[in-house]
């Protein structure tokens, strides 16, 4: 919705690093067209090089890379006199992590990963700077109804106070509410990260006592996700991989804990701030385990 309404009348950068951010780089050369972007890539668990960043482009880059777990740093060196937008698909982010909010002209999220609420929910965070673009600047393409932001040349705030396009699930939206409360009750934002935190804190410290178990994000805690965590293997193959998710999967013991489809062999474990430390302190003897089991 934000790259179809905002982008087109700048050079447009995509920095991507894992596949969701690669899907975005496919819109804007394949769906929208768009033919002066400048494609910034890492392979899979490598950072690119943000100081290399053009900001009086458009930048579209993923904040947290949920497949790969990478997540760019909360000081990444986004200028306050930038020409562009600074657009950040935050999902698995937002709740666990410090953004830098005052860097970032726009941010989508799900509450979906973070908050444990229903899916196909998406939540837009709009810069006075991205509705001065909305105001000023209308694209060539056609636009879906569902994502047009502006009326007669205005933003159009009656969608950001509560007015609905189609009617959305009431009960969705009390499940958010009440996930809201709860984390208020554990000390609000702050607390959600410093769980996050004490999460992605099992996982270190079981990486640092087991000689097979490595980060894919390597060794710089800076842009290591605390949220979707993801663990390389180095003693077993692909297959005997995929043996260790399933049985650990047969035993009830961890369900859905195999790496991206398209990620390189190994374990994806999320940390987010619903998930208790204790069940992950639970969950390494399993991971022992599984592994002996597969490898032999």
């Amino acid at each position: 919705m934000a790259m179809w309404s905002l982008l087109g009348p700048r050079p447009v950068t995509c920095v991507h690093f894992e596949s969701f951010g690669g899907d975005w780089f496919t819109d804007l050369t394949k769906q929208l067209k768009l033919t002066d972007v400048t494609e910034l890539k890492g392979d899979y668990g490598v950072l690119p090089d943000l100081d290399s960043v053009n900001w009086d482009h458009d930048v579209i880059f993923t904040f947290n890379g949920t497949t790969a777990g990478v997540r760019c740093p909360t000081d990444m060196p986004i200028p306050s006199d930038r020409k562009g937008l600074a657009i950040a698909d935050s999902t698995s982010a937002v709740f666990a992590q410090n953004m830098p909010w005052d860097k970032l002209d726009v941010v989508t999220f799900s509450w979906q990963k973070c908050l444990g609420g229903e899916g196909a929910h998406g939540m837009l965070i709009l810069s006075p700077r991205a509705v001065e673009r909305l105001e000023s600047y209308t694209p060539p393409w056609p636009m879906p109804k569902i994502f047009r932001m502006t009326k007669k040349g205005k933003f159009d705030k009656g969608i950001f106070e509560g007015n609905t396009i189609n009617t959305p699930s009431m009960l969705a939206n009390e499940d958010y509410i009440d996930a809201l409360e709860w984390a208020k009750g554990l000390g609000g934002y702050p607390a959600l990260v410093a769980k996050a935190d004490a999460n992605l804190a099992v996982l270190e410290a079981k990486v640092e006592s087991t000689p097979w178990l490595s980060f894919l994000a390597g060794d710089d805690k800076a842009i290591r996700s605390n949220t979707s965590v993801c663990l390389c293997i180095s003693d077993l193959d692909a297959d005997q991989v995929k043996k260790m998710v399933a049985l650990l999967d047969k035993e009830a013991v961890a369900y859905d804990i195999g790496g991206y489809r398209s990620a390189p062999p190994g374990l994806r474990i999320w940390c987010g701030p619903t998930v208790e430390s204790s069940d992950l302190e639970t969950l390494m003897p399993w991971l022992d385990w599984a592994h002996d089991q597969a490898k032999a």
